[in-house]
């Protein structure tokens, strides 16, 4: 079972819920830093890790959490080692979910959250994957900052209409899903607007091209930085240069990253010159032989890019807007 599978039957649950869903005033600071301009939406400020990761504020059966929104999920996680800590329910042989799925060649258990909250959305028995985030937890520890409690993946996001601020920092959110239009809050001016292809997956991609080869990128907020696939630089001549640091993924190791220089980085309509970009082995975290389409799915549009360019994802319309 993939986690496509999931995320199918995560969709027919948000249906049957949405009467489930409540819209309630939080107390606190990081809760009350923004008022709500619409009580059927919510905007919620987001924190920047040293990592490049954006984290919400969440409450998971009542305990607080810290999540990373992450584009490039198609589900949402909890840490394997946080499981007993949030007091997660497993999946029963009544039930319709299944009770593990396969992510990057792996797999990983299903588990039951009786109530995630996030801001004033509350969802009931929420399916979520226990993962092993080792990796960002090492990373973490290094960067001396607390460790994150799981991901917000397309799950969560498509349902909710989701606009993700990658510059300002803000995460909003539709409360009812049989809300028609968007959030009214914000402006595009000066922006431009690149079609996001959403494959079977539910992953997010983008046309562009790299020194004028045509080329797909995955919009990856999960991602610190962009990042390509070692073999298309290496196809392309392209000359990198070692660093000292490395990246990982979920059920993936540990993998050195290079930098090359990008002489044009084209997303959509925007031309990027110049551009410094990881460059990474990465096979087994894009699937399907994207790696060799026409055109190929060239690498990672990452946090870095989108944060420089005022990137806009907006989950509902299927755009991504950049300056």
């Amino acid at each position: 079972m993939t986690a496509n599978h999931l995320l199918r039957a995560r969709r027919f649950l948000w249906g049957s819920c949405a009467a489930l869903v409540l819209v309630i005033q939080l107390g606190g600071a990081s809760q009350a830093a923004l008022t709500r301009a619409n009580t059927q939406f919510e905007a919620l400020p987001l924190v920047r890790s040293r990592q490049n990761h954006l984290l919400v504020h969440a409450f998971i059966n009542g305990r607080p959490a810290w999540l990373t929104v992450d584009s490039g999920a198609p589900v949402s996680a909890i840490a394997l080692n946080r499981r007993e800590y949030f007091r997660l329910k497993p999946i029963t042989a009544k039930s319709s979910l299944p009770a593990r799925v396969q992510i990057n060649g792996a797999f990983n258990n299903v588990a039951i959250a009786r109530e995630l909250r996030i801001g004033g959305l509350i969802l009931a028995d929420e399916p979520v994957v226990t993962v092993d985030l080792g990796g960002s937890a090492r990373a973490a520890r290094m960067a001396h900052e607390p460790q994150i409690d799981g991901i917000i993946g397309a799950d969560i996001l498509f349902p909710t209409q989701a606009v993700l601020d990658c510059e300002r920092q803000l995460l909003v959110l539709k409360i009812d899903p049989n809300v028609v239009g968007s959030f009214p809050g914000f402006s595009r001016r000066g922006l431009r607007a690149v079609p996001i292809q959403v494959s079977d997956g539910y992953n997010l991609y983008v046309n562009g091209s790299v020194n004028g080869r045509a080329a797909k990128l995955m919009v990856d907020t999960g991602s610190f930085t962009t990042l390509l696939h070692r073999s298309f630089v290496r196809s392309m001549r392209i000359a990198t240069r070692e660093t000292p640091y490395s990246s990982s993924a979920v059920n993936l190791k540990e993998r050195g990253v290079r930098v090359a220089h990008i002489r044009k980085l084209s997303v959509g309509s925007v031309d990027i010159v110049g551009k410094e970009v990881g460059v990474i082995d990465l096979e087994g975290l894009i699937h399907d032989g994207l790696l060799e389409g026409s055109p190929p799915v060239a690498g990672l549009l990452g946090a870095e890019t989108l944060r420089r360019h005022h990137g806009i994802i907006d989950f509902g319309t299927r755009t991504l807007y950049l300056r």
